[in-house]
Formats: structure tokens, sequence, C-alpha cells
């Protein structure tokens, strides 16, 4: 049996201390945990440092952490400066394992069945492991999270049930260590020594657990009694500790007893029966048919493997839960008294909202064409009351926070944070008519070059983004348009591209994605401000303006024929912050500087051979040279960047690795084409 240790506590490292109205914020904040509020929310403006000050937080309330964030990039960022910032304290990452995911789903339309498919990231479950090990462990835990912290993962309790203790000096047979190691599924392997896998020799038994990277555990056996127990180095067999009890980790979330599996496999056997008669009885005898056949080669292949592609849709027999009752998530592995962060709120909380409906639509066509049994829909992630019912206390963090966090949080438990470390001001908001508006942007973007600064202009549709683009190009602008359909590599080099100044503006319909923060940008031209609805309410127009928030010259230009309600409201708002952070430069004698941020390098990794004729692998060569390459080379520059971005994700930098990834997709799919053409040549 282990124990979670609770008397550790968080240490935050940083060699900044709390600045401008941060430390108000921090009091406020740890004031409202420990009286026990529920939720509050921290409104921090951009570039505030809202990450920092909830750090402080977090070591002050000292309480296992959750913090959710709306997508894996944003997480990854998140999961890096806590990491950093608590070096001596478990901080975990969780997100979903599949690099590439295809759900299951049914057309009827076109009566076309998609056959799920999926690649499952090993570092990234591995990652998930140490955070419900941890979490089992300690309390001076943090986990940095997506959204997939809602999805079912396996009841904790039998997770926590098949964990293998064990202690020098134990009674135990070696067999029956090996019988526990397969039942947790690990797999036996005395060559090939990895992440889920044991090996045997003799009396020696070498684990290597789920949540392991270079060590693993080697227990040596005296006749039927644990003699000693140590931690090695798996690629040099150097000892590096040695332990006198240690916990042994499923290396699965998804576990059944055999009891359990018996009555499982009865209930989805009745199930299958019942949706087989009614379907007969509505004269859908193919549905029927299908159905049948289906769920009898699942039934089979758990039955004798204890596995079946698609087993988490017979969760609900698995985790022995009544129909409708929720599944357990990463939520579940936390202890009652758990603090929460929501970050950029006004995305998160809206996605978690809209998982559930997404998740049963897909589904829907699924049962009704009998390809899945109706209790397939209790795998689905929690629903928006379910998610609530786990919440014990939450700040939400948002510049522009939601309707729902609004609805929940008192207004005196809204704590506000305005001040930058680099004394920067919010933009100042010009309103001028859309009459002359064409003359009067080439003017202000002349300004700009003229200052070697940079612009963002948003407009309101694509064909609108793509004309002004042609528009401004007459006028020997150097501009580009960003549109929904780049990939990330593509968007970044072109990010890099205008920071670098190889062009001076950047027209897009909408520029509030994450990473689009550019401190070179001085000026944000807003057309259509007054056409109210999704890109021009309050929160957006807010968050767009922003933009210009970096840069000490920053501005915002409304072009607009009536000032709107979500217009004034973003001006007044704007004015406020404005007015505290001038008068708080005053006090402290501070001149705003713009943030200096460094410009990174793109990826351009080379073949192995370097060959002056050939240019430099770069991302023109992705658009232009790659399906020119002979075979042999494009392998190689694949295979390169297959083992950047395996190198990339070891050391946690998944931006890049995710950048990587969409560049060899694009690449696979050129060599696809090219080895077609290569075919018809031939013939």
């Amino acid at each position: 049996m282990i124990h979670r240790e609770t008397h550790n506590r968080f240490h935050l490292v940083s060699k900044y201390k709390p600045t401008g109205d941060q430390p108000q914020a921090i009091k406020k904040l740890t004031d409202g945990v420990k009286s026990g509020q529920k939720s509050q929310i921290l409104l921090g403006a951009t570039g505030t440092g809202k990450t920092f000050t909830i750090a402080n937080v977090i070591k002050n309330v000292n309480k296992p952490t959750l913090v959710l964030s709306h997508n894996k990039t944003l997480a990854g960022q998140l999961y890096s400066a806590f990491k950093k910032m608590f070096p001596h304290n478990p901080v975990e990452y969780f997100v979903s394992y599949y690099d590439y995911y295809q759900p299951e789903a049914y057309v009827p339309s076109s009566d076309t069945y998609i056959e799920k498919t999926d690649s499952i990231n090993d570092e990234i479950d591995k990652l998930r492991h140490a955070a419900t090990t941890a979490l089992l462990e300690r309390n001076d835990v943090i986990v940095v999270a997506s959204v997939s912290a809602i999805f079912g993962l396996g009841s904790p309790k039998q997770y926590f049930d098949h964990i293998i203790t064990l202690h020098v000096g134990q009674q135990l047979e070696r067999d029956d260590l090996l019988r526990a190691l397969v039942a947790d599924q690990f797999e036996r392997n005395d060559l090939d020594f990895q992440r889920d896998r044991f090996r045997v020799r003799g009396d020696i038994v070498e684990v290597f657990p789920s949540s392991g990277e270079k060590h693993a555990y080697r227990i040596e056996f005296f006749g039927d009694e644990v003699d000693q127990i140590k931690e090695v180095d798996v690629l040099t067999g150097e000892v590096v500790a040695n332990h006198k009890s240690i916990a042994i980790f499923p290396a699965t979330h998804f576990l059944t007893s055999s009891n359990r599996m018996d009555d499982a496999l009865k209930g989805i056997h009745q199930e299958m029966v019942r949706q087989v008669a009614k379907f007969r009885k509505e004269g859908k005898l193919v549905e029927a048919q299908r159905l049948k056949q289906r769920t009898t080669y699942d039934i089979e292949m758990m039955r004798e493997m204890g596995y079946t592609n698609g087993i988490e849709n017979y969760s609900r027999y698995m985790d022995n839960r009544k129909p409708g009752e929720p599944p357990y998530t990463l939520l579940d592995f936390f202890p009652k008294d758990f603090f929460m962060v929501i970050d950029e709120s006004h995305q998160t909380v809206p996605q978690i909202s809209g998982m559930r409906n997404g998740d049963k639509a897909r589904k829907k066509p699924l049962i009704n064409y009998g390809f899945r049994l109706p209790s397939a829909l209790d795998n689905r992630p929690l629903t928006m009351q379910e998610f609530e019912k786990h919440i014990n206390q939450v700040v939400f963090m948002s510049a522009t926070p939601g309707p729902w966090e609004l609805a929940h949080t008192k207004p005196k438990n809204i704590v506000e944070q305005v001040i930058r470390p680099t004394g920067l001001l919010d933009p100042k908001i010009d309103v001028r008519p859309s009459l002359g508006q064409m003359d009067d942007l080439v003017s202000e973007i002349n300004k700009r070059v003229a200052r070697h600064e940079r612009v963002f202009v948003t407009t309101l549709t694509k064909k609108m983004a793509e004309d002004l683009t042609d528009y401004l190009k007459n006028f020997g602008i150097k501009v580009r348009y960003l549109h929904s359909g780049l990939k990330t590599l593509r968007r970044n080099k072109l990010l890099h591209d205008l920071r670098e100044g190889k062009f001076d503006v950047l027209v897009g319909i909408n520029l509030l994605r994450e990473g689009i923060d550019v401190p070179e940008v001085s000026l944000v031209a807003i057309l259509d401000a007054d056409k109210e609805g999704f890109l021009r309410n309050t929160r957006s127009l807010v968050q767009t303006t922003g933009r210009a928030s970096r840069n000490k010259h920053g501005s915002v230009i409304m072009y607009a024929d009536i000032i709107t309600q979500s217009i004034k409201e973003t001006i007044d708002q704007t004015d406020r912050r404005r007015g505290i952070q001038i008068r708080y430069n005053l006090r402290h004698h501070i001149t705003p500087t713009t943030i200096e941020k460094p410009i990174a390098p793109l990826i351009a990794p080379e073949g192995k051979k370097k060959n002056k004729t050939k240019k430099s692998y770069n991302d023109k060569a992705v658009a232009d040279d790659f399906a020119k390459m002979a075979a042999e080379d494009q392998r190689s520059v694949l295979g390169n960047l297959k083992k950047e971005m395996k190198a990339s994700s070891n050391h946690l930098d998944f931006e890049h690795a995710a950048d990587l990834r969409d560049t060899i997709i694009e690449l696979e799919g050129k060599t696809k084409s090219t080895q077609g053409s290569h075919k018809r040549s031939r013939r």
C-alpha cells in the first residue's frame, strides 16, 4: 500500500519579484482561496504577467493544482513556464497522446464508414502516466492539461488497486510478480527493453515503469524473498540508487479485474441481443446483422486477449457504471480539495461546454446504423454540469472573461491586473469614418514603415482580405495575407518574415490566434468595426486591440460610421486602464519600453550530405523544391525531420515538434505524388 505525502510544499524559483499590481492580485487571490471562495477571476491585461501571478498563488495555497488550457500548444508553453518556476516540485503535462487522430464516424448521406485511426505519441503517454503517478504520491503537484482532462480515463480505484508495492525482505515468489506485471499490461521482452516492459534473468526481474525515461527497477530475489531493489540506468546498467521499497504503477489507465471483465462481457452481450432484436423489429436487417457481427467479434477478442480495437466504447461495463453516469477522468485522480486554474477562460470554458454535444452528434449515426451499441454514448467527455461538480476552487484567467465565468463569480472576487512590468500602456484607440478609409490606411501604414514598425489589418471576410492585400500592393506596400488554411509551419514562417521586416503589413480575418504577438506591431487597423457580430463584439475587439500593446507606439484605428456598444465598451475599458497605467508610471518614474522578444530561428534541417549546388532545405523548398528531389534525397530529408521531431518531443519542445510534424505530413503527401508521377513516366 502506498501513502500519499502531504507535507511537501511548493518552492517558487525566479529572478523576478512581483511588481506593479501583481502583489495586490497575489494577495487577493490567495486570501480568496484560503477563505473558501469557490470562484475568482484574474482579470489581467495582455502582457501583465498573469502566469507569474498565479504561480505565486499556487505557492501560497500549497494544494495540488490543475491548470487547464484550450489547446496543446498553449498547454506546452504553460508547462515549460511552470517547470522553470517550480524546479523542485512535480510539474506534469497531460494532453491527448494522439498525434494523428481520426475518430470513428459514419456519414449516412453517402453511406461512408470512417474507421478510427490513431498514432500514439510515446513521450506524451509517458507524461500522462507521470501525472497520475505524481497525484497519487504527493500533494505538491501541478498538472498542466488541455481539455483532454475531461475525457474518460479509467477508474482511479482500479488503477490504485493494481499498483504493485515491493519492499526488501518481502515474502514473494518471482512468478507471482511476473503474473502481476502481466495483469498490469506490462509486456515481457528480454531483448528490446522499453517503457511498459519487463525482462527476466534467473532470479532478477527488471521493470521499465510507464512514467520512466532513463531508469528502470531491478528486483533481485533470494528464493521466495525480495533481496534487493535497485534503480539502474537502462543504457549503461549502472546502479543509480538502492531502495528499501518501491511502487510500480500500471502500464495503462484502463484496467479491470478478471471478475469484472466476465460481468462486463455478459452485460455487453445482453445489450447486443436487445439492440439486435430492436433493429429486426423495425425491419433494419442490415443494421442488425452488422451490429451482431461486430460486437460478437469484440467480445471474443476481449475474452481471449483482454483488448479489442475500440474497447473504450465498452467502458461503462468495464467501470461498472450505470447508464448516463459520467466517466472517470483525470479530475478523479485529484484529491477533493484541489485547486484549479483555467487559462484564457473565455476560450477554454466554451470548449469544455461544447465537447459533449459534439461527441454525441458523431456517435448517434454509428448507433443508429448498427456500428456501435447505445452504451458507446457513455464513453464521452464530461458535460458542463458534471465538470462544475468537480470544481473545488478555481481561478479564471482572462483579459475578457466570458459570461459563464462572470455568472459564477461574485463581483468582489474579480481581481484586476493591468500594470505591465515594461511600463507599456494599453494602445490609444481612434475611431475614423469609413469614407476615405483606404487612403487614410495607406497613409498610416507609410508612417509606420518609415519608423521600421509593422501593421496588422483585420477584415470581416476572406474576399475583403484578399482584395485589400492586392490594393495595398499597388501602392508598393509589402503586404501578406494570413488565411485559415495555413498550417503551423507556414504561419510561423509568415510571422518570422514579418518580424524580420521582409514585409510590413499582415492582413487577416482573425488575428487572435495563439502565437500572434509581434512586438514590432505598432498599429492595428480594424475595418468595419461597427459591424456587430462574432469578430466585432466587445470581447474580440478588446483582444484585437491587445495586439498593439507590446510596442511603446502602440495604437488602434477603428474604421466605423457609428459608435456601437461594443466599440464604446472597448474604448471605455482601454481608457480606464491607460489612466491607471499612466499614473503608476508617473509615480514610479517608469518610461514605457517596447518588449524585446528574440526572433526564433526557423526550422531549416538539411540532408546528411551537403551539396553546394543544392539549396538549403527551408520553407521555400517545402513548396517548390521537394517534389523535384530524387527519391533517396526525399527519404533523407524526411528521416532527418522525424529524428528532429522525436528529439524536440523528448526535450519537451512541443511547439517545435508540432511544426515539424506539419512539415512531415506535407512532404509525405508530396512524396506520394512524386512516386505516382515516376510510375506514370516509366509506363
